[in-house]
């Protein structure tokens, strides 16, 4: 029987090749909702190819011009809007499956509605765990919702895990998760090519393309510390059961380490529509219309040890990780503020990592209890963050 996805953030880069590999395998999969945060013209041209029930638009104000695209269309999809609207289609029980690809702490509320219906989750939008991991946890569990990670990084431990994984991961002779990062665009580059980079640069990933704010967080190294604190939720895995290496050549996706010494490690070209895939068939494999890898080609992988000291914001993540609580909620706030502001050319890239530094060590850290502390500690961290990048604006190097 043909199952029904939504696409939380359909006209992203996830969104996009979600859609690919949807049309690739037609006779057991048709898209039910589709969501975008502004984007009218590519909704209503992906409605038109894929004839959704609904079409969500994030922008309210755009609501009649969403209207109007698919009334012009003749899709038969009905209009949305807002985080009312994102909320409703997560939760819809005509939905089997969510993929939840909205960028940022946006992604929160609509994704912990998919978790508390109790749908399969592909999961794609890691602030969802960074800010709220336990709260999301517990909704999971309590309503049977089974959570499949998109990251490339998260799909390829999932694969490389023992089945018996959830009984912890010492139980089943796990010893570590090791994360592997390409490095970005900047991974060799001077500290004045650094003091000089613009979002043009940040944003040209050398193997995967993504859109800009997680390209800048690869850039930055934000997006291998995002990751951590992801996988500390995904697998209740301890800080010290998880590290970093450096992997250029995006190849190696992730590796498991085990106690008699075996490491398993997933392999694969560097194409989100792979971690899609498996993740929307999952037990089962469908074609994804990927690369196939050709190991005689690959020349040499290398591995090295990632520069705390060039990539502060590495360190950041897994302080506020080791800290718990609100940091992490803090951390991210602050670095979306961060890299909006260098993407708009307020502060330079090098910039990133100090606002991100200040915000968190201005305090206000403390407990969090429900979803109103993750949505309180949030606003706060946006305020200081945006306090302290205007502090730094006129520093931009042209």
């Amino acid at each position: 029987m043909s199952k029904s996805v939504t696409i939380l953030g359909s006209t992203g880069s996830i969104g996009v090749s979600t859609l690919d590999v949807i049309a690739r395998n037609r006779d057991r999969y048709h898209v039910h909702s589709l969501t975008a945060h502004s984007n009218v013209q590519l909704l209503a041209t992906q409605c038109q190819q894929h004839r959704p029930a609904y079409a969500v638009i994030g922008d309210e104000s755009r609501l009649e011009e969403l209207r109007n695209a698919l009334r012009q269309l003749d899709t038969g999809t009905q209009a949305l809007a807002g985080e009312e609207g994102l909320v409703a289609v997560a939760s819809e029980n005509e939905s089997d499956v969510v993929m939840a690809a909205i960028v940022g702490a946006a992604g929160l509320k609509p994704t912990l509605a998919a978790a508390r219906a109790g749908k399969k989750i592909l999961l794609a939008n890691k602030e969802s765990l960074v800010v709220a991991g336990s709260l999301f946890i517990q909704a999971a569990q309590a309503a049977g919702a089974n959570i499949l990670p998109v990251d490339s990084e998260h799909n390829a431990i999932f694969q490389s895990l023992p089945v018996n994984w959830q009984d912890g991961l010492a139980h089943c002779g796990v010893e570590r998760i090791i994360l592997t990062a390409s490095g970005g665009p900047f991974l060799d580059a001077t500290d004045e090519e650094m003091h000089r980079a613009t979002p043009g640069q940040a944003c040209n990933h050398p193997n995967w393309r993504m859109g800009r704010k997680i390209s800048v967080d690869s850039a930055t190294l934000m997006n291998k510390g995002l990751e951590l604190i992801e996988a500390h939720w995904l697998f209740g895995a301890s800080p010290d059961q998880l590290e970093v290496v450096v992997h250029p050549q995006s190849i190696v996706h992730s590796m498991v380490a085990y106690c008699d010494g075996s490491v398993i490690a997933q392999m694969g070209t560097p194409d989100m529509r792979t971690p899609i895939a498996h993740a929307l068939a999952w037990p089962d494999r469908i074609a994804a219309g990927v690369e196939k890898l050709c190991l005689p080609q690959l020349g040499n992988l290398t591995f090295r040890e990632p520069e705390f000291h060039r990539f502060p914001c590495l360190q950041l993540a897994f302080d506020a990780m080791r800290a718990g609580a609100s940091a992490p909620i803090i951390l991210n706030a602050a670095n979306e503020i961060a890299v909006q502001c260098f993407l708009d050319e307020r502060i330079r890239f090098d910039q990133i990592a100090g606002v991100v530094a200040q915000v968190l060590e201005r305090g206000g850290q403390g407990a969090v209890n429900g979803l109103d502390d993750v949505l309180e500690f949030d606003r706060m961290a946006r305020i200081h963050a945006s306090e302290v990048a205007a502090g730094l604006a006129g520093q931009v190097i042209r």
